[in-house]
């Protein structure tokens, strides 16, 4: 009923992960599964709703807060993950870590500090230096094909006087761990017991694999929260910007909504993305679920041919995400002697860990966010360049 598998070409489209691969690896001849989006077309409903909004031609200012966006975003929330959602405490932005930006500096002051897991999501530690803050890493310990959180090391960062804030990404990205319900609630009793307050990312909500179920933030706080997200990675459209939210705080709501609108000058969103993310969330649903059984054959393909070239890897699909975490450290392969084997010899652009922090040396991200062909490609180019250095040892 849809097709994933024929390639579209991406190439002349002011594409990032196409056109703009050499501001990243050095060259721009490269076959990418770098940044995070897929080379999928949106859902039809999608491209629909659009059309018919562009045949209306005024593209004048517009609003979100009515009931066709509000009442799309609960229905959403209610169809897949069973859970209600306040969307009288909503609040909307160009997207979820512009929205981080203003929440940390609500909540935080220059030199405080904000706890997050670790390997991160490397616009994470960005956007808390970026605006004078510091990183507390909790780093996470991988256990078979888990990725587990430390309690008390996590409890231990929570309750210095400085901490301030608890960023979380749920699902985690770059680990693709869903976090159970039980390891949220114990979370939010020990921001409750330091008085700490939590972002929560949730991006790739949509994204959770096999009989692994998202637990929204919402359904667990007990601090002053706010979870954001937006419908930009699931159904592909993160160039029409745009991203939402809950903010628990009345206050700090208020003070969200009196930054975006008068220090930024962001009144107005864009009318595109307001418009697709109703169709998606009304409409969307036949479309994710077949892009879903695809992107996980993805990974199982991934899982098949990773481990018959080395099955030392014995490596699993994520618990969450289209983006494979792969651990080569049984390899003992240097990190960025790798990179320039993936680059200049294969040709293939591949995320190394170390983007994502310490705790990531030794692993790389590949997106399968792509038709089959190309991931069958990729392979071909990552076992070779793995291969190379297993038969120079």
């Amino acid at each position: 009923m849809f097709d994933f598998s024929t390639p579209v070409d991406r190439h002349g489209t002011w594409c990032t992960q196409w056109d703009y691969i050499a501001d990243r690896f050095g060259t721009a001849d490269l076959l990418p599964f770098t940044i995070s989006d897929m080379d999928f077309a949106t859902a039809p409903c999608i491209l629909e709703a659009l059309q018919q909004r562009l045949q209306h031609g005024v593209l004048g200012y517009s609003r979100w807060q009515h009931e066709d966006f509000l009442g799309a975003v609960r229905h959403w929330y209610q169809q897949r993950f069973n859970a209600p959602i306040d969307t009288t405490k909503a609040v909307y932005g160009p997207s979820v870590i512009y929205m981080v930006a203003q929440l940390v500096r609500i909540w935080s002051a220059p030199g405080e500090y904000v706890v997050t897991h670790t390997p991160a999501y490397d616009a994470f530690y960005k956007v808390i230096l970026g605006n004078q803050r510091q990183v507390l890493p909790c780093p996470l310990h991988k256990v078979d094909n888990d990725w587990q959180c430390d309690m008390a090391h996590l409890e231990a960062l929570l309750a210095r006087p400085q901490t301030k804030i608890l960023l979380l990404c749920s699902p985690q990205n770059p680990t693709g761990k869903v976090w159970t319900q039980q390891e949220l609630e114990q979370m939010a009793e020990l921001c409750e017991r330091h008085d700490v307050k939590v972002i929560s990312d949730e991006i790739h909500m949509d994204m959770v694999w096999g009989e692994h179920r998202h637990t929204p933030w919402s359904q667990v706080a007990t601090t002053p929260w706010a979870l954001l997200t937006s419908g930009s990675k699931t159904f592909n459209i993160p160039a029409l910007t745009g991203a939402y939210g809950i903010i628990s705080d009345d206050s700090a709501r208020e003070s969200y909504v009196q930054a975006l609108k008068s220090r930024d000058g962001l009144s107005s969103p864009a009318v595109l993305a307001v418009a697709a993310h109703i169709a998606a969330y009304r409409h969307g649903e036949p479309w994710l679920d077949a892009l879903r059984d695809y992107l996980q054959d993805n990974l199982t393909y991934v899982a098949e041919r990773l481990n018959q070239a080395l099955p030392q890897l014995n490596w699993q699909p994520p618990q969450a995400t289209y983006l494979a975490w792969i651990d080569i450290r049984p390899l003992g392969i240097n990190d960025r002697e790798l990179q320039q084997v993936l680059i200049e010899r294969e040709k293939v652009a591949i995320m190394p860990g170390f983007t994502y922090g310490e705790e990531g040396r030794g692993f790389l991200r590949l997106n399968v966010g792509c038709p089959r062909s190309k991931v069958e490609a990729g392979m071909d180019k990552l076992i070779a360049a793995l291969q190379f250095f297993l038969d120079e040892k």
